[in-house]
């Protein structure tokens, strides 16, 4: 579970929080095994589906008068299909196993974890900060379920400077990402800093925030895009900010984590040149979209701008697409998934004060499918990769000099 980082940058004052979990022969085998059954589940079946879909339900439903032309549809047709259910009851199993996979190791090593944590946060060899703030009050959003399976949620804290979460969602996550094909760890913020340097090459962005931040390890990769830039990550959880503060002090990145809610934060007006997010406005409620669009716009300086990547919005993508993505409203406990993707990524914008002319809605190749590409793919270009198999749908807007 070592870190991906560059061996030389690291620094031997803070310990390698990360690879203070060290499982057993058995336990890397477990992961193994989860990380394969989760590919399986998520990538290789999926595709099985749509074949018996295309070849039997829907020449079936025709036959009786029926359009499969949307999502909703299609879920009512496929909902009693056994090949549907066997798949949904395998990638639900697949992804709580991957977490569960994970926590015997954590649980041994959990007080020299929070002993580096604390020595990361007493020392802050590399210049970076951890800024919590106990009193902040939770959403019911966060509070509700245990989003993504994931046992405990992000925010639990179990004893005092927990880092247990901030353990099991980037040990966890790493086991359910370790077989994926088509894709790159810190992959997003790599492909986004790709796409900006080629779209606006004399941008140089002073300070970048990333909202939803969790560990980090979608803002690190923006420090090596843009040497100089000042990096700032917000989160409403503790655990996964402790954790991603020790991750940065180890590795010698500064990076200035704080926890907020980032429907009102406490930044200044104009203190951004780049905002970014990644798989964040998926997890919060529509009204609460709108409240942080509106931060965004408040946050950027004239001639910022910011990119969040997300999950394509319904209108931009067919019915089959649209019915496989709306599977975690129901099933992963993240309820806002669909209302999220049923809004217009560019109309939430203009209302949040962007212009809708600065404003897009694009897939992003991968450095891994795609290393020569840098340009956005067209929605109607043949062979355009999905999102997460070869593409990043990211959505934003940018603000005039």
């Amino acid at each position: 579970m070592a870190s991906n980082a560059p061996l030389d940058r690291r620094n031997s004052v803070i310990p390698d929080i990360e690879a203070l979990a060290r499982p057993t022969l058995e336990e890397r085998g477990r992961q193994r095994f989860c990380s394969a059954l989760r590919r399986f589940a998520i990538q290789d079946m999926p595709e099985t589906l749509k074949r018996n879909f295309d070849a039997r339900v829907k020449p079936q439903r025709a036959a009786k008068g029926e359009a499969l032309d949307d999502a909703l549809a299609i879920e009512r047709a496929m909902k009693r299909e056994a090949s549907y259910r066997f798949y949904s009851t395998l990638r639900y199993n697949a992804q709580e196993m991957c977490f569960l996979s994970v926590q015997d190791s954590i649980e041994r090593a959990l007080p020299e974890m929070i002993e580096v944590s604390r020595e990361a946060a007493a020392r802050n060899p590399a210049g970076g900060s951890l800024r919590l703030d106990p009193a902040l009050e939770m959403p019911r959003y966060l509070t509700t379920l245990d989003v993504h399976l994931t046992p405990g949620c992000f925010h639990s804290e179990w004893v005092e400077d927990d880092v247990a979460q901030g353990a099991v969602v980037s040990l966890g996550a790493r086991v359910f990402s370790a077989t994926m094909s088509h894709r790159s760890w810190g992959g997003v913020a790599r492909v986004i800093s790709r796409w900006i340097k080629h779209e606006r090459p004399d941008f140089r962005p002073l300070r970048i925030l990333d909202l939803g931040t969790s560990s980090g390890k979608n803002l690190i990769p923006y420090v090596e895009a843009f040497p100089g830039v000042e990096a700032y990550g917000v989160d409403l959880a503790a655990p996964l900010l402790r954790w991603g503060h020790a991750v940065a002090e180890h590795e010698g990145i500064k990076v200035h984590f704080s926890q907020q809610n980032a429907e009102a934060l406490d930044f200044p007006d104009g203190y951004f040149d780049l905002i970014v997010s990644s798989f964040f406005f998926h997890e919060i409620p529509v009204k609460a979209t709108r409240k942080v669009l509106a931060e965004c716009r408040r946050l950027l300086r004239p001639g910022g701008m910011m990119v969040h990547q997300e999950l394509p919005a319904t209108g931009l993508v067919d019915a089959w697409e649209d019915y496989f993505w709306n599977w975690d409203t129901d099933n992963n406990n993240e309820p806002f998934y669909t209302a999220f993707r049923a809004q217009d990524p560019i109309a939430l914008m203009e209302t949040a004060g962007f212009d809708r002319a600065r404003s897009f809605a694009q897939i992003l190749p991968d450095v891994n499918a795609y290393p020569d590409r840098h340009h956005a793919f067209g929605w109607d270009e043949p062979g355009r990769p999905r999102h997460g198999k070869g593409g990043w749908y990211v959505f934003g807007s940018s603000l005039p000099l």
